[in-house]
């Protein structure tokens, strides 16, 4: 069944199906041909997951995020990240970098804070001398830090399969993002520095400081608020997405009143569309999941990696080697939802820790958002620029050098993310 299931599925790929439909098709196929499956438990495997409680704080998420970051809220979080480091060497690229991780604790998305941010950044830095292919790989690169800091969609998938802790997850995720966005900083400033782009000349005060962080202090506020709802015990994941809903209606409504019908429905839509594609992927994924559980495949490939490589820092090098190809040609959701039931079988034969082995996943997969052939962030990036995906990939490069660099040590040295 595995192998047949496999070669349709990359045989749909090839043929651009999307990868939703194509883990339905090649799942169902090979339950419902080969393993004798009566096709109503193929359709209950696949509507079993939709009626996950802890999966309804994706779009709860999702759309605070949509509040949040179209209107008023989100020129401001740019205001404060220029004020902040917009002056130095490199500085629009700085700011990308930083407002990709504020966005981040708003979105927990990296393909809408690539959509969101691009669309504002991207054509700034060009009127103002910078590369736009520098440009264009600053923002696919950093837009995945939102896939760290909470509240990270793909840290709630990874939750759901391996029935860890969402909130624990949350906290081990804000240091790896940081160290990422301190990471891409500094290319930036030494991109600007060595390649001379121009930098801004206003003078900024203590005072100008101040005033741009009283005004982004709503989004500022948002991560920690998850964080200390979720540790203090005071509400479930899917409650403290609900309480971010009405926290960014407020905000919007209330504090910055530029909350409209219009803005609302397209908020609606997006988050919509956005979840039915994620849904459609972990239901998809779930009948896949129990395929392989039948064949007993991740056991299989436990047993194989321990007996042939033996050493526990060999089979964690191979996971990410494999999680590496993998995100180079699927999506983060999908990637997690296939790779994770074998990958938590093999950490817990080595007594890797599966909150690190979360993170390893998450920063892993993320790689391959900005990587072709399939990198979502970067053809994002690549539309908003209209510079060609070559030439931006070229640019890339230490972008990479840094990312796996930051990867290296959340795999290997525990109390990156154990802290």
């Amino acid at each position: 069944m595995t192998l047949l299931m496999i070669l349709v599925f990359a045989a749909l790929l090839v043929l651009a199906v999307p990868v939703g439909y194509a883990l339905v098709i090649s799942a169902g196929l090979a339950a419902i041909t080969l393993g004798g499956m009566p096709s109503v438990i193929a359709v209950v495997k696949i509507f079993q997951p939709t009626q996950s409680f802890p999966l309804l704080a994706i779009p709860f998420f999702m759309l605070s995020g949509s509040l949040m970051m179209g209107g008023t809220l989100g020129k401001r979080l740019i205001h404060f990240a220029t004020t902040l480091v917009g002056r130095f060497h490199g500085g629009l690229g700085q700011v990308t970098v930083v407002g990709s991780t504020i966005f981040g604790g708003v979105s927990g998305s990296a393909v809408a804070e690539a959509s969101a941010l691009g669309s504002m950044l991207i054509p700034w830095q060009k009127r103002e001398g910078y590369p736009a292919a520098f440009a264009a790989s600053a923002t696919a690169s950093s837009s995945v830090i939102a896939g760290l800091i909470p509240p990270s969609i793909p840290l709630i998938i990874f939750a759901t399969i391996s029935n860890q802790s969402i909130a624990a997850l949350f906290l081990a995720g804000i240091l790896p993002g940081l160290l990422l966005c301190s990471g891409f900083m500094l290319i930036c400033y030494l991109s600007g520095r060595l390649r001379g782009f121009k930098r801004l000349t206003a003078k900024v005060t203590l005072r100008d400081i101040l005033r741009a962080t009283l005004n982004a202090a709503p989004a500022l506020a948002m991560p920690a608020f998850i964080v200390v709802l979720l540790r203090a015990g005071i509400a479930t994941p899917t409650e403290v997405s609900v309480l971010a809903v009405s926290y960014g209606l407020m905000v919007s409504a209330l504090l910055y009143r530029d909350l409209t019908v219009r803005r609302l429905y397209d908020a609606l839509i997006h988050t919509a569309v956005t979840t039915g594609v994620v849904m459609l992927v972990i239901a998809a994924s779930n009948l896949v999941g129990y395929v392989l559980t039948v064949e007993a495949i991740p056991t299989a490939v436990a047993d194989w990696a321990l007996h042939t490589l033996e050493s526990p820092v060999m089979i964690i090098l191979m996971m990410n080697l494999i999680m590496l190809m993998i995100g180079m040609f699927l999506d983060l959701p999908a990637a997690i939802l296939l790779l994770g039931p074998t990958f938590v079988a093999i950490g817990n034969a080595i007594g890797l820790d599966l909150i690190q082995l979360g993170i390893m996943m998450a920063v892993n997969l993320s790689i391959g958002l900005f990587t072709p052939p399939v990198g979502t962030t970067l053809f994002i990036s690549a539309a908003i620029s209209g510079e060609p995906v070559g030439k931006i990939t070229r640019e890339l490069w230490p972008f990479y050098l840094m990312a796996i660099t930051v990867l290296g040590l959340i795999s290997f040295v525990p109390a990156f993310t154990l802290y």
